[in-house]
């Protein structure tokens, strides 16, 4: 999605930027991981297959991917971007005939960052940014079973239980923005600053 390819979003512990080929061999490494490929219930791609795949994401008009970035590393000119990455965070628009209903995918994929709370802060930092920039409403999460750390996340931010699906081996969570009780803290972008990411790259050199 080209919406994103210029925006920095910064909050307390970690920085979100766009998916662009230079993060690509870092992620491919990533996804090499039997582990993420179970979580995240993904194929192994060749790094050729995994450079498509970022163009693919940059131009579909229904993706929008952030790479999280540790933010205490990232303000450190001398250490490259690819070095700061955590892992990344999708939004899906699902329904080509309703914008307003959007799926999301959060993967915190450094084993050393996880269970440091910033799972939750990559979600409410995306959630308010496909609120107010894409105009989202409605939410999805399809997370796999074994991944309870990751539902019992959503679950905290208002998402419910929609459906289990044992052939799949995963659970759909939804929450809709008008209706849940956090609907006023997805909305309040005060905890997170946007930036414009060529001239934050540009000062790093």
């Amino acid at each position: 999605m080209r919406i994103n390819e210029n925006t920095l979003l910064e909050g307390k512990n970690i920085v979100l930027v766009p998916y662009n080929s230079d993060h690509v061999p870092r992620y491919h490494e990533w996804m090499s991981s039997e582990e993420l490929q179970k979580l995240t219930a993904s194929e192994p791609l060749s790094l050729e297959q995994e450079f498509e795949m970022q163009c693919s994401w940059r131009e579909d008009d229904d993706k929008c991917t952030f790479i999280i970035l540790d933010k205490q590393k990232w303000a450190e000119p001398s250490v490259p971007e690819e070095q700061c990455m955590v892992g990344d965070v999708n939004i899906f628009l699902t329904d080509p005939d309703d914008h307003s209903l959007a799926e999301v995918e959060v993967m915190i994929a450094e084993p050393g960052y996880r269970g440091r709370g910033l799972g939750k802060e990559v979600t409410q930092m995306m959630l308010c940014y496909a609120v107010n920039r894409l105009g989202v409403r409605k939410f999805e999460a399809k997370i796999a079973l074994n991944n309870t750390v990751s539902i019992a996340l959503f679950k905290k931010l208002g998402f419910g239980e929609l459906s289990v699906s044992e052939v799949f081996g995963e659970m759909t969570l939804g929450m809709n923005v008008d209706e849940a009780p956090h609907s006023l803290l997805l909305c309040n972008s005060d905890f997170m600053q946007e930036h414009d990411y060529r001239k934050a790259r540009e000062s790093r050199h």
